[in-house]
């Protein structure tokens, strides 16, 4: 069978195959309610194959939204809607993954589908947050830094949301520390200047993320697994960097992390990243060997002959697709077809993929 398409073991969990849908916002959210909309996109991605459904960035707290149209965890009235799609995506064969997230300061925005800018508090913005009192560009808000006692809120309000996610029906959960927002802030010493316990070294900017491992691996149950994701660097000398994340990635193994999704950038603007097919594999694959933890690895990956590489060489455990997953929901059974491997189909679909 092709690497691709066989199972993996976690914890509890068995994956169907090693194809993962990465999280990825769909601004289509009401005061982070998930809709109809939520459950046609991820449900139809389940009946198309994929071992594992994570959703959307889900914000723990209003202000961790990074638009005003986000999804989010942040009260109980949130857990019955997502609870009848993650049955939906048991149902067809897949696991369903909550990706927790805080937006910092790169939050408070207007509709990606209009003009996309940070609105003022009478438009129903809100004061941003983050390490450091320093904006993302010269677009964006000054946020506030964080006192320690907020940052505890902010802790608290992630470990509620974690608890909510396991009565929604998740069965994974993943801390999303990537891509610029609150958690990359503070790893970051571009946007991280604390003179605290919180900032300066290595063992303080990863304090935060550390404490919410720690918290979140005491809630969620022993058999099902936790996932972090990271931006394992800024492509920028002098910002967080790939040696580091295996660092990371060695103190989040000891904590019961069980897989570092690996992504890339994110908190600086304007740095230059060299864009190819899978430019984000290595990462994965360094963090993986030097670190001794599973990866995921995302990024422009697009065939099935270079997601099942991936897989063969040894590089990842899984490989989280985004946009191939919008173009085309049933992507897996595509893939398995042309590796000559199978998928189950749904009885309803037993025609086309029997």
């Amino acid at each position: 069978m092709a690497s691709l398409f066989t199972p993996l073991k976690m914890r509890s969990l068995t994956l169907r195959n090693r194809i993962a849908v990465a999280a990825m916002c769909m601004y289509s959210a009401e005061d982070g309610f998930p809709n109809d909309f939520h459950l046609v996109h991820l449900g139809s991605r389940a009946i198309g194959g994929a071992a594992v459904i994570v959703t959307e960035a889900t914000a723990i707290e209003p202000r961790g939204r990074i638009s005003i149209d986000d999804a989010g965890l942040w009260k109980d009235e949130h857990i019955e809607p997502w609870k009848r799609i993650t049955s939906f995506i048991e149902e067809h064969g897949a696991i369903p993954a909550v990706q927790l997230a805080h937006a910092g300061r790169k939050g408070g925005y207007s509709s990606p589908f209009g003009d996309y800018q940070q609105l003022p508090v009478e438009q129903g913005g809100w004061e941003t947050v983050s390490a450091s009192a320093i904006p993302f560009d010269e677009k964006n808000k000054v946020p506030h830094a964080l006192t320690l006692e907020e940052i505890e809120e902010v802790k608290q309000n992630w470990f509620a949301a974690t608890e909510r996610a396991l009565k929604a029906g998740f069965k994974i959960v993943e801390i999303h520390g990537a891509h610029g927002y609150l958690v990359t802030q503070f790893l970051s010493p571009f946007s991280n200047q604390r003179d605290d316990q919180y900032g300066g070294s290595f063992e303080n900017r990863i304090r935060l993320l550390v404490e919410l491992a720690e918290g979140i691996r005491k809630i969620w149950p022993d058999e099902l697994p936790v996932w972090v994701r990271i931006s394992a660097t800024e492509w920028k000398e002098g910002g967080w960097s790939i040696e580091e994340s295996v660092a990371l990635a060695k103190v989040l193994k000891d904590l019961g992390v069980d897989l570092i999704d690996a992504s890339t950038g994110g908190n600086i603007p304007g740095v230059k990243i060299p864009i190819f097919d899978g430019y984000q594999v290595s990462c994965a694959e360094q963090i993986r060997k030097e670190s001794g933890i599973a990866t995921g690895a995302v990024g422009l990956i697009k065939t099935s002959e270079l997601a099942n590489s991936i897989i063969e060489e040894e590089k990842a455990d899984i490989v989280l697709l985004a946009r191939e997953m919008l173009r085309d929901p049933y992507w897996p059974r595509r893939a398995a077809s042309e590796l000559g491997a199978t998928i189950e189909a749904p009885k309803q679909y037993g025609r086309a993929w029997g």
